[in-house]
């Protein structure tokens, strides 16, 4: 038996206990249970093959436990006992991701996909029609960075540009390898992209816990398992079965690992460095063996151990990935073949009318609740006037519900068979539900209405978009919080939530000291941290989303400029049309609006008047105006080039074409750059793009 710590303190004859190092067999030892734990979790949680049962994974994990405890330095980077969770977290630090995480365009039947194909084809004449597909996973996506083959970092998708670090959340997920498995010729920098997911035979298990400890009852497996990896005690992720299912990478630097060459290579390799990747994916080496396994997954759809709603097919070469790109939000190399979608019956309870931020009324349908494609629906959206005339929906009728794409509930129609005599035509109201004020519906449009600046559905609506991740992503401030606060009157507009006390704060029901203090850092953080982008679509003005944010601010220097322009100069800057421009205009034509921003400016938030480090007019820029495109690997995060781009007023690309102005190319660039060339695009690298940027003004090195 090896020789005590204390043992071997009181040897020496020392009064004081110092601290000795551990022996050889201790350190032996340790490295043989962390390596031998980790298999066995890669046997269970992975390959589904557990040697052991749990009462012997626990005895080794103690040892483990017992023995870094007495020697903090035999803990490895990998060690397993990383995974219980680093306790309560203060908070989510948000970081921007290497190369953004894009969502998927969708397509819905065989001659939908077919003119994907083709759309494809024209883009890319020579790529060969392979494709790699698996299941479309209902989860949560997530970013593991591994840096040498060891975990560093993990990143949700947030709003694909930048996302929240979750690192010592994802370490409790058993699935998710701390270390690289494999022979050692891993990447040097490789980033994993996947989705956290709930098997359904454990989601039923956990509703089961919950409902025997009288908490909580989940809606469906995404709702546990995204609340469960945004939680900020990350020991409770513990008791969430979450899993890590692999399907592609964002950036990597593949010394000394060989690259690969297709996407069912890189699956593959994603087996041996020790992931889970979805079940059933599979090479389809035509357009129409994709369509076919598109269909047999339709069939075996209640098979599969997770929610799915459709598959994604991939092309399966990655030189041509890169070739084809991105559009403003989604792959041109991939799609999501989703299924029809799933439809019940029941009852119509009632119909409420909502007032949206831009004054909109909208119907919603009362349910009597329904599962449908694994959600519980008790309210779904009836559209508007016409749309409830020309379903013929009433009160007291049994309907048919569908989730539109497995996700927003709407009501397809009555079951006419089934009406009640009593059931009476819905009368659209003519007032605002609201504020009582007068509604009004526009030529060529079908919504009504609210014309009332002041009308507090309008304002409350407005005041919610400010602070949510479309607006400025204020943490820890949601829905309900802005109601109360708007309810009881201490909030108005949105300045007004930056002249908030923690004192003022207090006051509220299950508001203490430590949250208040929450809520008012997280205001001076939103305050500090505001970006032109983020603030023009945090304002709401009517058809401006995140992209055009984007857009506008990569034209504008601050919002007195954007105010001042005409609809010409609006009309003239990419995916802005005259209705777009003749919103951006009204906003900045109504006192009440400018009022609000000379308060913003004045509480501190627009104190720099919300520039994104635009220079000087008088300094010449030669990337003002201009489009550019990267490639290929940089210095720096592909993110951060971006934004540095668009700190110089230059505009982000998204593939290469006639109107590209300039192709920044790093090392190993891909098909963009022949593409280039032939177009005659302007081809300069990154020493060159940082020497325009210092002829505008900036300075990459003081760039955050």
């Amino acid at each position: 038996m090896a020789t005590s710590l204390h043992d071997k303190d009181k040897e020496q004859g020392q009064g004081t206990l110092l601290p000795l190092p551990p022996s050889v067999e201790e350190r032996r030892r340790a490295e043989w249970l962390a390596a031998e734990l980790e298999r066995h979790n890669y046997l269970y949680h992975t390959l589904d093959a557990p040697e052991i049962s749990d009462d012997q994974y626990d005895i080794l994990f103690k040892e483990l436990m017992s023995l870094e405890q007495r020697f903090p330095d035999l803990r490895s980077p990998w060690s397993p006992t990383l995974r219980v969770g680093a306790g309560l977290l203060e908070s989510l630090e948000k970081k921007a991701h290497s190369r953004q995480m894009y969502g998927l365009d969708n397509v819905f039947s065989g001659e939908e996909w077919r003119e994907f194909v083709e759309r494809m084809r024209r883009a890319a004449p020579d790529a060969p029609l392979a494709f790699w597909c698996d299941p479309k996973l209902d989860g949560l996506a997530l970013e593991l960075v591994y840096e040498k083959g060891l975990l560093t970092m993990a990143l949700t998708r947030g709003d694909g540009r930048i996302g929240e670090v979750v690192t010592d959340t994802a370490r409790t997920i058993r699935s998710v390898p701390l270390r690289l498995r494999g022979d050692g010729l891993f990447p040097a920098y490789l980033e994993v992209r996947g989705e956290v997911v709930i098997f359904k035979k454990d989601f039923a298990a956990l509703n089961a816990r919950q409902a025997a400890l009288g908490q909580k009852i989940f809606a469906n497996p995404r709702n546990a398992a995204a609340g469960a990896l945004r939680r900020l005690d990350a020991a409770v992720i513990k008791s969430r079965p979450l899993r890590f299912l692999a399907y592609s990478l964002g950036s990597v630097t593949w010394a000394p690992a060989l690259p690969c060459a297709f996407h069912h290579e890189l699956m593959e390799r994603l087996l041996v460095y020790g992931f889970s990747i979805p079940p059933g994916g599979r090479l389809c080496r035509t357009p129409h063996e994709v369509a076919q396994y598109a269909e047999s997954a339709r069939e075996r759809r209640q098979d599969f151990p997770m929610e799915i709603d459709g598959i994604v097919a991939k092309q399966d070469n990655l030189e041509a990935q890169e070739s084809l790109g991105f559009t403003a939000r989604a792959p041109r190399f991939a799609v999501a073949f989703k299924f029809p979608a799933v439809r019940m019956e029941t009852l119509l309870i009632g119909i409420d009318v909502q007032v949206g931020r831009t004054g909109v009324l909208t119907p919603v349908a009362i349910l009597q609740p329904v599962a449908v494609g694994g959600v519980v629906v008790s309210r779904a959206t009836l559209h508007n006037e016409d749309e409830i005339r020309s379903r013929d929906v009433r009160v007291g009728d049994t309907v048919i519900i569908q989730r539109a794409g497995d996700v927003i509930p709407e009501v397809l129609g009555p079951v006419l068979s089934k009406r009640p005599p009593e059931a009476q035509e819905f009368s659209f109201p003519r007032v605002c539900p609201a504020c009582g004020g007068e509604v009004q519906r526009e030529p060529n449009e079908t919504a009504w209405r609210c014309g009332n600046l002041s009308c507090p559905a309008v304002r409350l609506e407005r005041i919610i978009h400010f602070v949510s991740k479309a607006g400025l992503d204020i943490q820890g401030i949601g829905r309900k919080w802005i109601t109360q606060l708007v309810k009881t009157g201490k909030v108005r507009s949105p300045a007004d939530l930056f002249t908030l006390t923690t004192d003022a704060l207090k006051c509220f029901e299950r508001m203490g000291q430590k949250l208040a203090e929450n809520f008012t850092r997280a205001f001076e953080a939103a305050k500090a941290n505001a970006t032109l982008t983020k603030l023009i679509s945090a304002l709401g003005i009517r058809h401006v989303g995140a992209q055009t944010a984007r857009t506008l601010a990569g034209h504008f220097s601050n919002l007195d400029e954007l105010g001042m322009a005409d609809a010409e100069t609006l009309v003239a800057l990419p995916d802005i049309g005259p209705e777009v421009a003749a919103s951006i205009r009204g906003f900045f034509s109504n006192p009440a609006n400018l009022a609000e921003i000379a308060r913003l400016r004045d509480l501190g938030l627009a104190s720099r008047n919300l520039t994104v480090q635009s220079p000087a007019d008088d300094t010449p820029n030669p990337l003002r105006g201009k489009n550019v495109l990267f490639t290929g690997t940089l210095s720096i995060p592909r993110i951060r080039a971006q934004h540095l781009a668009e700190s110089a007023g230059a505009a982000s690309a998204n593939s290469v074409g006639k109107k590209l102005d300039y192709l920044i190319v790093g090392e190993s660039p891909g098909g963009k750059l022949a593409k280039a060339r032939e177009l005659g695009v302007t081809v300069i690298d990154e020493k060159e793009f940082i020497a325009l940027l210092a002829l505008a003004g900036i300075r990459a090195e003081e760039q955050p």
